[in-house]
């Protein structure tokens, strides 16, 4: 039996081209054929001998583009350090103690809610990736994250109106209200 790894170089060109024709750049179309080979590589054992290993390596070439296009869409290019220049920074004792506070309330939610509030506001998942991750309905996420969000400025003692001035941008998403996604 012909080990499924000794085709993979076989598609090597084909995938460079596919690479090309959706990044329209060649260095990062090389980033995105090596980060594909990795992860067929690794999940080799998914491979199923006999079918299309050219379709299976575009649908992975493919998802790898996808993820990295959805991952450059929320940074910010500062080639020449404008915008870092212009950023300003809070009193770090402040911040200390605004996290101390944050991470004993934090500690007090239950499992589920600090999993759909870790994912949704610092992981930056939607809802309906929160929910697939977790196996459970969007609504379910929704619920969770809304009850935690409360929950969390119940033990933080902040009014409705109040705002926690967060110096890290994970604590801010988590406190933060999230747009839903539908």
């Amino acid at each position: 039996m012909i080990d499924p790894r000794d085709e993979i170089v076989e598609h090597l060109g084909a995938m460079r081209a596919f690479a090309m024709s959706l990044t329209r750049n060649s260095a990062l179309a090389d980033d995105m054929v090596q980060d594909a080979l990795v992860k067929a590589w690794t999940k080799i054992e998914s491979y199923q001998p006999g079918t299309n290993m050219r379709a299976w390596l575009f649908t992975i070439l493919r998802n790898t583009y996808y993820s990295h296009h959805r991952k450059a869409r929320r940074e910010v290019a500062d080639v020449d350090g404008e915008m870092s220049a212009s950023l300003a920074q809070k009193p770090d004792h402040d911040g200390r103690l605004q996290m101390r506070d944050f991470n004993k309330a934090f500690d007090q939610l239950n499992a589920e809610q600090r999993e759909a509030l870790v994912l949704v506001g610092a992981g930056g998942f939607s809802y309906e990736e929160a929910a697939q991750t977790c196996g459970v309905a969007v609504g379910t996420i929704k619920s969770r994250v809304n009850r935690a969000r409360r929950q969390l400025a119940v033990l933080m003692q902040l009014d409705d109106d109040e705002v926690m001035e967060a110096t890290d941008i994970v604590t801010s998403g988590i406190v933060g209200k999230q747009k839903s996604v539908a």
